[in-house]
């Protein structure tokens, strides 16, 4: 599967990964009500259309299955279809982020274990925790940091 940095992001584009994310989001983010995830679906084309660094895996079909976000070296989003999960996918893009995009931090939420569990394996650790999520919801956030010393990190 190649990964490839996406520039044109047209409404195409953007349909199949919000397919993707929807996939994704239902299959690990269980505790997320039907309504939350609506709600949020609604702000996933500006985000795809905003990030500095969109980054999509396809598959042989040329179907994306999975994406990734950056913002300078920060892991903004990472989705894998639910079809596509535990083959490796998640693994190869952020392996591609660190080495092409120098990411080194991210942050997940706590009641995601598997991602949690992921990122570690990938060698990550966790810095910091907060409460709320980034939209203030009662969602704790695990901020997790690479290759960095923890005691100088803000």
């Amino acid at each position: 599967m190649k990964i490839t940095e996406v520039a044109d992001r047209n409404s195409m584009l953007i349909e199949q990964l919000l397919k993707v994310w929807e996939s994704s989001v239902r299959a690990t983010h269980l505790f997320l009500s039907e309504n939350e995830i609506e709600n949020i679906k609604k702000d996933v084309p500006q985000a795809l259309k905003e990030i500095p660094h969109l980054l999509i895996i396809k598959n042989e079909n040329q179907l994306p299955v999975g994406f990734m976000g950056i913002v300078e070296q920060h892991l903004e989003m990472l989705f894998i279809s639910n079809t596509e999960r535990g083959k490796g996918l998640g693994k190869e893009l952020l392996q591609y982020g660190m080495e092409q995009y120098s990411v080194n931090d991210l942050a997940v939420n706590e009641q995601n274990p598997l991602a949690k569990g992921f990122y570690e394996h990938m060698g990550f650790t966790v810095y910091k925790r907060t409460e709320l999520d980034e939209q203030g919801n009662p969602y704790p956030l695990l901020y997790m940091t690479k290759g960095r010393d923890l005691e100088t990190k803000p």
